[in-house]
């Protein structure tokens, strides 16, 4: 799944929290990161989130399919915001 122009870095963590199994970062290697350690969302993934920038394209697996509606929630929810 891809996720284009992610604006709100601290809720798409807290969605990836939210999910009940594994949420995977895709990179263009093909190497996956999984987003649910805190360690790897510091180290691993903080580059591209930082300042405050958006994320342009994101590549994510989940391990349980209904996580993948989570994230698309939220991603829905943050288009909507940005209209307001």
């Amino acid at each position: 799944m891809k996720l284009f122009n992610v604006n709100d870095v601290k809720g798409f963590f807290k969605t990836v929290e939210q999910c009940e199994g594994n949420v995977f970062l895709v990179t263009g290697e093909g190497d996956r990161l999984n987003l649910k350690s805190t360690l790897t969302q510091y180290v691993s993934v903080a580059e591209l989130f930082a300042a405050g920038r958006k994320v342009p394209e994101i590549e994510l697996y989940c391990s349980e399919p209904e996580d993948y509606t989570r994230l698309i929630k939220y991603m829905m929810n943050e288009k909507d915001e940005t209209l307001n």
